[in-house]
């Protein structure tokens, strides 16, 4: 099959769905090299690339973004411009919400989450605006969609009406080049960059409403004064939007508290690996990432009770009520104060990340891609 895929948001630095399609993209060309990929970046190349740090692209992104108006003519471009082949594609794969205007033959289109239709107030109304306008217009020319659970299948079918034929899981992997148990020589030059301590409770994603920071440093602050005094809590991720009052409490609590910003992949394995423990409250995701890479890492892992939260990580963590600081405070209690608890952890979250991996994940979007030509 000739195949395109967009990679526009390999342009810039890589996050969520950016490492989704960087992944993703990799292992079908692993698993299937017999087929034939394009990557679209607003022009076609069989070159599969992505932005290193901040680079050009980035800065310039990070200036439109400040700038509504920027924003809106950026998109009407990207929504606009119909790339030209001389030839339809026999499939499109559009691994970002949204499709473009891309001629094939079938559609695939993998959706994320439905945060932009539960929780607006988690997006910036830019954003928003965009998916009100495109989201449900578009995503009737998918022949396939993916959800990347069983969680945001349920969603599509059974809250949004979208047809049960048409959707199906596949669930995602994690760079097992990286995330992965460490040697303390590996580890020594970031913990050396970063000066952390010997014990420190991690927390990494986008400084964000809808991860649920402020619960987790209200959490923290709670905690027995023995804890506290034993571990630092330290956050690695993008700055977000909406986090004056998560960046406040931070520069209360920095004594305490740590915020790295974004790291590289390399940099958050070692801290994975680091960590007494990894505390993700987040209130909604998709899949939930981190939490995997965690436990591909040997780290124990405390998680909210929600959304698909319970399906990715099993019986390998701690559970706590993501809108109740006190059940966070518990839960990390519990773990940090149980160092056999946190063994076992450590044992059942290296057996649950191995059911998981990039080619797997692959090898079944593969089998919807055939399904959806055949359709």
């Amino acid at each position: 099959m000739r195949i395109a895929i967009n990679a526009t948001p390999l342009l810039s630095t890589l996050t969520g769905v950016g490492n989704y399609i960087f992944q993703t993209s990799k292992a079908l060309a692993r698993v299937a090299p017999e087929h034939e990929y394009s990557y679209y970046y607003g022009y076609y190349t069989k070159k599969l690339f992505a932005a290193e740090g901040k680079g050009l692209f980035y800065e310039i992104k990070e200036i439109v973004k400040q700038v509504p108006a920027a924003k809106k003519f950026a998109r009407a471009i990207k929504d606009n411009i119909s790339p030209l082949t001389l030839k339809p594609f026999d499939l499109y794969f559009e691994p970002n919400f949204i499709p473009l205007k891309i001629r094939a033959r079938r559609t695939v289109v993998s959706v994320m989450d439905f945060s932009f239709e539960l929780y607006p107030q988690w997006h910036p109304s830019e954003r928003m605006e965009y998916f009100r306008r495109k989201f449900w217009k578009n995503i009737g020319r998918a022949d396939r969609i993916i959800a990347i659970s069983d969680f945001v299948r349920d969603e599509a079918v059974n809250k949004f009406g979208l047809p049960a034929e048409k959707v199906r899981t596949v669930r995602l992997g994690f760079n097992r080049e990286v995330f992965r148990p460490m040697s303390r020589e590996e580890l020594a030059p970031v913990r050396a960059k970063f000066s952390l301590p010997e014990k420190f409770i991690l927390c990494v994603g986008s400084m964000e409403p809808r991860k649920n920071l402020i619960n987790l440093l209200r959490a923290y602050v709670s905690l027995p004064k023995e804890i506290r005094s034993a571990y630092k809590v330290v956050f690695a991720g993008f700055k977000g939007w909406e986090n004056k009052e998560i960046m406040s409490l931070l520069a209360e609590l920095k004594r305490d508290a740590v915020y790295l910003g974004y790291i590289t992949d390399f940099e958050l394995g070692a801290l994975y690996n680091m960590a007494t423990l990894f505390a993700y409250p987040s209130f909604y995701e998709g899949f939930g990432l981190p939490p995997l890479e965690a436990m591909a890492c040997g780290c124990p892992v405390v998680v909210s009770r929600a959304a698909s939260l319970p399906e990715v990580c099993g019986s390998a963590a701690v559970y706590v009520e993501p809108f109740d600081p006190s059940s966070i405070a518990r839960g990390i209690e519990r773990l940090a104060g149980d160092p056999v608890l946190r063994a076992s952890l450590r044992e059942a979250g290296l057996a649950r990340a191995a059911q998981f991996s990039w080619e797997s994940s692959a090898a079944e979007h593969l089998k919807i891609f055939e399904e959806a030509r055949r359709a």
